[in-house]
């Protein structure tokens, strides 16, 4: 049992997905969840791994620029205190205090280097254009120009096209379908660059925000949590998305229930919910209007 334990943890992908800043926080609440809820109940050999991945957290922090990263990485510290034992919570609060230090250093400098080296706007456009919709919306809190590129109308008719379908009409009437509010495309009376296509994706969204705005979910292809991108999953197959697969959403309570028991979500499951843990991601996503 224990092997395989390890090998589902492994299979979360928790240290890797610690170096990319938009999957950071999120990395940090399921280590978080993971020591409080069943630390006790794992090998040693795997707490030795939380531990060092924990410790790995913080040491990275002082690379991430969002707040959403600092609040991750300190409930990470709280549930480090609950769940270890003396001399490993006081390397954790050291290893903690260290990062903040740094963390503060770096953030008098950044704001003298991004004048420096600031990126052109179509640059920024084009490299946004591969970020899924949770990436964006985190990368438009890092500073102005970053904001005023995540904004650009041609990224969002991007991004409403790769939810609500390609067109090559115009969106210019709402219905309803299946309960969600859509654009419907008919024969284009205007040009596509009058329409404004971040409030044309917000009224499509809304009623979807709750399946969509998560990073995680189960893939019953896959047989494993998987992260997703813009609620597929983010496994290639022939270097594609895996957009066929069959994706269940979890919580981070099921998570820790994967790893500890091997329990599999189903579809048909009505123990997901949004966990208090989401609250980060739903300011992120208030902010611009998309809950």
């Amino acid at each position: 049992m224990g092997s395989s334990m390890m090998e589902r943890y492994q299979k979360l992908g928790l240290k890797e997905s610690l170096n990319q800043p938009y999957r950071y926080p999120i990395a940090c609440d399921e280590l978080s969840r993971i020591l409080r809820n069943a630390y006790s109940r794992i090998p040693k050999n795997l707490q030795s791994l939380i531990f060092q991945d924990s410790l790995a957290a913080f040491g990275l922090l002082p690379e991430m620029q969002t707040q959403a990263a600092i609040s991750a990485a300190h409930g990470l510290l709280q549930s480090m205190e609950a769940a270890l034992p003396k001399q490993k919570k006081a390397l954790a609060a050291s290893e903690f205090k260290q990062a903040m230090v740094t963390h503060r250093r770096r953030r008098k400098v950044r704001p003298v280097l991004e004048g420096m080296s600031q990126l052109p706007q179509d640059v920024l456009v084009h490299v946004f254009g591969f970020l899924d919709l949770k990436s964006l919306v985190t990368a438009s809190s890092v500073c102005r120009s970053w904001s005023v590129a995540a904004s650009d109308n041609h990224l969002w008719q991007s991004i409403h096209i790769i939810f609500f379908g390609k067109s090559s009409d115009i969106p210019n009437i709402i219905r309803f379908t299946n309960g969600v509010e859509r654009i419907s495309f008919t024969p284009g009376n205007t040009s596509a660059d009058n329409v404004d296509w971040k409030d044309a994706f917000k009224r499509a969204y809304r009623g979807i925000s709750n399946k969509v705005s998560s990073l995680r979910g189960f893939c019953e292809q896959c047989n494993s949590i998987v992260w997703l991108s813009n609620s597929k999953c983010s496994n290639e197959c022939d270097g594609k998305i895996s957009d066929e697969h069959q994706i269940i959403p979890v919580s981070l309570e099921q998570i820790v229930d994967y790893v500890i028991e091997e329990s599999i979500p189903s579809l048909d499951s009505d123990s997901y919910s949004d966990d208090s843990d989401d609250t980060v991601d739903r300011s992120l996503f208030r902010r611009w209007g998309l809950y």
